[in-house]
């Protein structure tokens, strides 16, 4: 995902956010606004995913390809510290 489709998709879940605050001040049914929630957590994870994806595919890739070591040792560090704050 480049950063103006991940641009377009966090729009698309700040307007999901303004809907849900929306959806509080009207006193919607507790399980509807429950529901859409989970739909934001899981869109935000799916962007996530996404950025992961690239920072591994661009960022790491072009750090073991020309042989930065020092580089390649920060980003590895920076992907442990990632990836146990991903999995809390």
């Amino acid at each position: 995902m480049h950063n103006q489709a991940a641009l377009k998709r966090l729009k698309k879940i700040e307007g999901q956010v303004r809907g849900l605050a929306k959806m509080v001040e009207d006193g919607r049914y507790c399980m509807d606004v429950l529901m859409q929630v989970a739909a934001v957590q899981q869109a935000l994870r799916g962007v996530s995913r996404e950025l992961m994806h690239q920072h591994l595919e661009h960022c790491v890739h072009n750090a073991v390809t020309k042989g930065d070591k020092h580089r390649e040792t920060e980003l590895y560090k920076e992907m442990l510290d990632l990836i146990y704050k991903y999995s809390r």
